[in-house]
């Protein structure tokens, strides 16, 4: 499966809600949400995906009602030692 980063600008962003959106997210089969990160003062969330197909990820997304301001496949990951 691909890797994928997502951009999301919630409108009220809580601690609450995130962990409440982030449970619905890494809950999902077809599609699954490695992790979860969010900017409370910003009001910014990045979520990173394993998901068969951008389209896929895409659909997913639109079926649970979830905005998304950026969708950005992951083809090279490079770390420090």
């Amino acid at each position: 499966m691909a890797r994928y980063f997502t951009l999301h600008s919630p409108a009220c962003l809580t601690r609450q809600g995130v962990e409440e959106l982030a449970a619905k997210l890494l809950a999902g089969k077809s599609v699954r949400a490695v992790r979860v990160a969010a900017d409370l003062i910003e009001g910014k969330m990045v979520v990173e995906f394993e998901a068969p197909a951008r389209d896929a990820l895409a659909r997913w997304l639109e079926q649970l009602r979830i905005h998304y301001d950026l969708i950005l496949r992951v083809e090279v990951d490079l770390t420090s030692p």
